[in-house]
């Protein structure tokens, strides 16, 4: 058998593999990292929404309150408040009256819809005695859509 001088050596044992589970520190801040992006990414998503709604209620709900008043009066309503929102786009386009405001209400050449559409009755609209519903209609739609572009909204 063995000897005096002769060592017993035995195999070489391998440690067992590292568990995956708790992760390394490494791994933690990688995981806080991303978990914090998400939240930011769905509070600014809440944000946005939130706003975008307050917006198109703050316009439902002045419109229709000129709705009593009578058609003249809900158009002068979308007036004033397509007014007030082109002024974060340019101070001064509040006061462009006639063919220029609605050459700025269509945003670039290629629409009309304002300066050639139905966009036309801002002009004379408040002035009319008689406003037929659908005109009336698809200029709200129309000033609805416009005043959520100058106030940054996007759909």
């Amino acid at each position: 058998m063995s000897g005096p001088n002769e060592l017993v050596l035995r195999d070489i044992h391998s440690p067992a593999a590292p568990s995956w589970w708790p992760p390394a520190p490494g791994w933690w801040l990688v995981f806080a990292a991303v978990l914090a992006i998400v939240a930011l990414v769905a509070w600014w998503y809440v944000r946005r929404r939130r706003r975008r709604d307050a917006m198109f209620r703050l316009f439902d709900d002045t419109v229709t309150a000129a709705a009593a008043a009578g058609a003249p009066a809900q158009i002068a309503a979308m007036s004033e408040l397509l007014r007030r929102a082109s002024r974060r786009r340019d101070p001064k386009a509040d006061r462009l009256a006639g063919e220029a405001w609605l050459r700025f209400l269509d945003g670039d050449k290629r629409r009309t819809t304002f300066s050639a559409g139905p966009g036309r009755l801002l002009l004379d609209g408040g002035f009319r005695r008689d406003v037929p519903a659908h005109e009336l209609d698809t200029l709200r739609a129309l000033a609805r859509t416009r005043f959520a572009q100058l106030m940054g909204a996007r759909r």
